[in-house]
């Protein structure tokens, strides 16, 4: 087995420097060994750390990081209305929803976008798919015709220089019930062979994928964000197993990525099957999904950040960890961003929470302007600014602990602290 596909000799000795590794033969459950040396292959600008952004919100829709797709149900009646790509689909009927995918997915990314982060210190994207891309049931309401939107954006992504990770966002059934994975509503992957043997078929597709442009693309994400409380996690580790094995006999150089599932990552030190090579866990990190983050001081969220990057640095001399979701936000103010028409937790009107305002000076909480809970950048205060490039640098330094990070996202149509653009426009975020 060829082992560290895309890393050149120079970027892993760089990682395992940072990591405090060291190349060793032999070694059951390193992530490398001494074969890697002998790989010559490129890695991308940026040298031995993953600096990424995600290109969501495209070839898998989500509410809040295009909310004008979703405007034409904003208004309708219960049964009318699409939450996700699924009932997006449904509600529309295959043609009118294919055309109307088809404007966005030639809107959304541009080859100029791409040219643009690649200047900034951007050495990967990281393209979320959905299964239905690549193993379309016609019995389902999605369409498919993602794929050659996908491979151009992975010529654009080689042009500038910078190479890709392929991410299966959405599996057959929902790994996670929430609306990123297509489908909202319960988790049913893996709950029948139907499920599992799709799930492989989409991911032998993008190993093909990962093979044809393996000068660019370096990683291949099994599945994004299975939900360790819908799943048995024995059933998702054998998933993994075969499906190790399917996408090594197709891109044998490719770096397979593993969601932690939300677990913690000392949790994976028995979960992961300790014969595989060329792996990365990818932890995502969010200060806006639970009460007890959103109260958080801007202090809070500092030390936050400083306390999971050492967890980081403590796991990744085991499995090179990546932060492969972050933001800036520090609210869940974004519209839509829990749901479609859903609301907040930091107003109290999102319907699951106690019905609390969760701000700092809650009860005083509002999404309608202001700093942490606006959407509105022109109206940010000097302060706020200062605390999001410190809060950026923070999250920077602390992911660099591990093998690097992509933020989440490329860019947003309303929501400033989501968008790695809007960062690096308002001096939020470093050029690198």
């Amino acid at each position: 087995m060829k082992i560290l596909g895309m890393f050149s000799a120079a970027v892993v000795a760089a990682i395992m420097a940072a990591s405090g590794m060291f190349l060793t033969s032999g070694v059951s459950g390193s992530p490398i060994n001494s074969q890697a040396s002998r790989v010559e292959k490129r890695f991308g600008k940026g040298g031995d750390m993953i600096r990424g952004v995600n290109l969501g919100g495209w070839l898998v829709i989500e509410p809040w990081i295009r909310p004008s797709l979703f405007k034409q149900f904003e208004n309708v009646s219960q049964d009318k209305v699409a939450v996700d790509e699924w009932t997006f689909c449904e509600k529309l009927g295959k043609s009118r929803c294919k055309a109307q995918l088809q404007r966005h997915w030639n809107e959304w990314v541009t080859e100029d976008d791409i040219r643009y982060l690649a200047s900034n210190g951007i050495n990967h994207i990281r393209i979320p798919i959905g299964y239905w891309a690549l193993a379309n049931d016609p019995k389902e309401p999605y369409v498919d015709g993602q794929v050659p939107y996908l491979e151009k954006a992975i010529g654009w992504a080689r042009s500038a220089g910078i190479n890709v990770i392929l991410d299966l966002h959405g599996a057959p059934g929902s790994q996670n019930g929430f609306d990123n994975s297509g489908r909202f509503g319960p988790i049913n992957w893996l709950k029948d062979q139907s499920s599992h043997d799709r799930t492989l078929a989409a991911l032998q597709e993008l190993a093909k994928i990962a093979a044809k442009h393996s000068d660019t693309v370096d990683i291949l994400q099994f599945v994004n964000e299975p939900a360790n409380w819908g799943l048995d996690m024995k059933n998702v580790v054998s998933f993994y197993d075969t499906a190790y094995d399917k996408i090594r006999k197709i891109a044998p150089d490719v770096v397979l990525a593993l969601h932690d599932s939300f677990l913690p990552l000392e949790r994976w030190h028995k979960l992961r099957n300790p014969d595989w090579q060329n792996m990365i866990m990818d932890t995502h990190i969010y200060h806006v999904f639970d009460n007890g983050q959103l109260r958080q001081s801007h202090e809070g969220h500092l030390k936050m950040t400083k306390d999971n990057g050492n967890n980081i640095a403590v796991f990744n001399p085991t499995m090179w960890t990546i932060t492969g979701e972050w933001s800036l936000a520090t609210s869940d103010c974004a519209r839509w961003l829990n749901g479609f028409r859903k609301g907040s937790r930091w107003e109290g009107t999102l319907g699951s929470s106690d019905g609390q305002p969760q701000c700092p000076t809650s009860p005083n909480c509002s999404c309608a302007g202001g700093d942490d809970g606006g959407n509105d950048a022109s109206k940010f205060s000097s302060a706020y600014n200062k605390f999001l490039a410190d809060f950026a640098r923070a999250q920077i330094s602390a992911y660099e602990k591990g093998s690097g990070w992509v933020f989440w996202n490329f860019k947003t149509e309303e929501a400033p602290q989501w968008s790695y653009i809007k960062g690096l426009q308002e001096g939020w975020i470093p050029k690198l």
